[in-house]
């Protein structure tokens, strides 16, 4: 027979076919090491990345480490005998503390104790703040002497235990910093908070006109505050890794034989094995990956491929685990659990992918690690010019160095682009696609030519007889029962075809299929054969076909067409329209290349491409200044796939180009491609808006605090709406 074609997998779900290859490369990358991650919960600002990440490179046995900011994660690639507990001290050693985390688990306990946290923190913040504004008032409408004096003492009763309270955070930060030989981000805030705080028990106890405790209690509260804003607005940003973790199912019911009498019972999923029985009841998430044994029901994975329509599981279907059984109990034979499973791995390979740092996160780093020494100078040199200037009002002085502390804090340059980052890929993944390198988005920015293969890519590498009508009964007949005979994946189409037209097969004698050739066999007394055009002595057309010899009489061509991918034509039309330049690439024969391209109205195609010669066509457009997306499937994609400037393979490709891809596709539709492209566009214009708005922002803050026309309070309050600003324009991609 011509072409030959991708026979489909039985599968409820294309990602089950996809998961468990396309993760091997997050495998292969561990066997090479191991990957630890741990939870850095007192990481908040860049400067923090660039502390952790440079001491733990120097760490012996340590290969890399990438501290992603906004999950408060680092993952470290490390040589065999570096453990999690050599790092945990090491990171204790840098002032914070650091848990074991399972990358596959990510659990929410600790995120939602640090919310908790903060909140109450805020909480006694804003109640003392309130309370001492309305003391002030009485001061500032004109008290004096002793009544000022009383007012000033209550209020010094009520601020200093909620100084100390709520600005732990930044104060057990400091601490541990300083222990750590380093300074901070935290280091400057806890010194602005302090002396506002020690200025005015000095005024108080002075009988001042003036102290400043509702300053240091607001200055405490804005901090809290923005801290805590920034804290929900990344946690809105929920990535696509938390998305996954969301769909693992802890316990599951195992069926077993007891007495002869089958028996549940409920289990940690961590306890299954490949070949238990679980019992997966209508309304429950399938806890495992593996094999539906009995019973028939429905699925809803579009949390895990975007697609909306339920798919049909029965006895041989392959799930995976995160799919929701929607209408009948099934019972799953287990083929992988746990960490074993393709949804956890899947979930490892997402965190790795929003950890790996791009140019952009470079630069954010280089900028915050100049931080400290330089805020510091900025502050001592504003407090000297100061003191001079005002001629000793050491009150005055103070004000000013810590307003200089605190607004230039650059914790909107920390978040600039992992806020992004996180929210990008947790929004393609509910669209139904899976980044694999964290640097996918931003090449996918830059890409101006998309190459398509054909088969599989474009099709979905399921045939359809396309002129059936044109064989009489007899000869359907015969060629129903010669292509019964056979597994190549025309003639199961064609089998199926004739089964759905109510052939009934011919009584065939002496059947034997030739490999490489086709089906012959007798039938009353004649010779029939079913195959390759040469084979059964037929003029072969430009189109995929298999023909049907019945003795002498004229040999018939059954012609087939591959069905179009769902999505396909919009995808090419959406990308045209973005003025991307779209290429059809095959190996298929040159008619049925050319009835494709016609068909989704490409332009430039080219037929019978060798591997090697799809990737030498990439190499050349990107010698010549083009940026390529190429999207592949087959094994003859693998090169072009690896050569391109980014590359995509859908659920449904075989292992090796998953694994040379980018990005992969977990659903059958393709449409989501043009999307991808337009919001990995939109998430590079987050980042550059991001980085004009922290570098913009210090720029304008610096010389108002620098020249004593911001308090300290105005200070953190700008510095508080710097960072709740990137935040916020990062969601803008939602």
């Amino acid at each position: 027979m011509s072409d030959t074609l991708h026979a489909p997998s039985l599968s409820a779900c294309p990602a089950c076919v996809a998961m468990p290859a396309a993760l091997d490369q997050a495998s292969r990358a561990a066997a090479e090491g191991a990957r630890i991650v741990m939870s850095v919960p007192g990481a908040h600002c860049a400067l923090c990345i660039s502390t952790i990440e440079r001491d733990l490179e120097g760490m012996p046995g340590v290969q890399s480490a990438r501290l992603n900011l906004t999950l408060k994660r680092v993952s470290v690639q490390a040589e065999e005998g570096v453990d999690a507990a050599a790092l945990a001290k090491r990171i204790k050693a840098l002032g914070y503390e650091a848990f074991e985390l399972d990358p596959g688990t990510l659990s929410m306990t600790e995120t939602d104790r640090q919310r908790r946290d903060l909140l109450m923190r805020l909480g006694v913040a804003g109640f003392s703040m309130m309370n001492i504004m309305l003391l002030s008032v009485a001061v500032w409408s004109g008290a004096t002497d002793a009544t000022r004096d009383l007012f000033h003492l209550i209020s010094a009763a009520i601020a200093l235990p909620t100084v100390a309270f709520s600005g732990q955070p930044f104060f057990k930060s400091a601490i541990a910093s300083l222990r750590a030989g380093r300074l901070g981000m935290d280091v400057p805030i806890s010194l602005a908070i302090i002396l506002a705080s020690a200025i005015s028990v000095y005024e108080t106890f002075n009988s001042g006109h003036h102290a400043y405790f509702d300053a240091a209690v607001m200055l405490t509260f804005f901090l809290l505050a923005g801290r805590y804003l920034d804290f929900q607005t990344r946690a809105a940003a929920r990535s696509a890794a938390q998305e996954l973790a969301a769909l693992e199912v802890p316990r599951a019911i195992r069926l077993s034989v007891k007495e002869g009498a089958q028996v549940e019972e409920t289990v940690s999923v961590a306890d299954l094995r490949p070949g238990d029985l679980v019992l997966v009841r209508p309304g429950g998430r399938i806890p495992v990956d593996g094999v539906v044994m009995a019973g028939t029901s429905e699925l809803d994975r579009s949390i895990l491929t975007g697609e909306t329509l339920p798919a049909y599981a029965g006895p041989e279907t392959v799930v995976t685990a995160g799919a929701v059984n929607l209408t009948g109990p099934l019972s799953v034979q287990v083929t992988a659990a746990g960490k074993d499973s393709s949804l956890h791995r899947m979930a490892d390979l997402v965190a790795v992918a929003e950890s790996v740092r791009t140019r952009y996160t470079t630069l954010a780093d280089r900028a915050s690690r100049g931080y400290s020494p330089v805020v510091h100078v900025l502050a001592l040199s504003a407090f000297l010019v100061w003191l001079w200037v005002s001629g000793g009002d050491v009150r005055l002085a103070i004000n000013i160095a810590a307003a200089t502390l605190i607004i230039t804090c650059p914790c909107a340059l920390g978040l600039a682009v992992p806020a992004v980052v996180t929210a990008a890929s947790g929004k393609l993944f509910r669209a139904g696609m899976l980044i694999k390198d964290g640097t996918a988005l931003e090449r996918l920015a830059e890409v101006d030519t998309v190459v398509f293969d054909k088969t599989g890519t474009l099709t979905m590498g399921t045939p359809e007889p396309t002129n059936l009508d044109t064989l009489d009964p007899q000869a359907l007949s015969v060629a129903a029962a010669l292509a019964g005979a056979s597994s190549h994946p025309l003639a199961m189409a064609l089998a199926g075809a004739a089964r759905r037209a109510g052939a009934l097969p011919a009584v065939l004698d002496d059947v034997t299929e030739v490999p490489g050739h086709g089906v012959q066999a007798s039938w009353r007394g004649q010779r029939v054969r079913l195959g390759r055009a040469a084979w059964v002595g037929a003029t072969p057309l430009e189109v995929t076909a298999t023909y049907l010899a019945i003795g002498d009489a004229p040999i018939r061509a059954v012609t087939f067409a591959d069905r179009l991918r769902p999505g396909a034509e919009a995808a090419v039309r959406a990308l045209q329209a973005q003025g991307k330049e779209v290429w059809l690439i095959s190996g298929d024969v040159p008619g049925a290349v050319r009835e494709l391209a016609a068909r989704l109205g490409i332009a430039h195609w080219r037929a019978e491409a060798l591997p090697e010669e799809k990737a030498a066509v990439i190499e050349g457009m990107q010698a010549g200044g083009r940026r390529v997306l190429m999207v592949g499937d087959g094994l003859n994609d693998t090169v072009a796939l690896a050569a391109a400037h980014v590359s995509i393979s859908p659920a449904s490709a075989l292992d090796a180009a998953r694994v040379a891809s980018d990005i992969v596709l977990l659903g059958t539709d393709i449409s989501p491609i043009a999307e991808a492209q337009r919001i990995a566009v939109k998430s590079v214009k987050r980042i550059r808006e991001n980085f004009v708005i922290s570098f913009g922002y210090n720029v304008i803050a610096v010389p108002i605090a620098l020249l004593g026309f911001a308090t300290p309070l105005w200070a953190a309050l700008a510095m508080s709406i710097s960072s709740i600003t990137v935040a916020l324009n990062a969601l803008r991609l939602k």
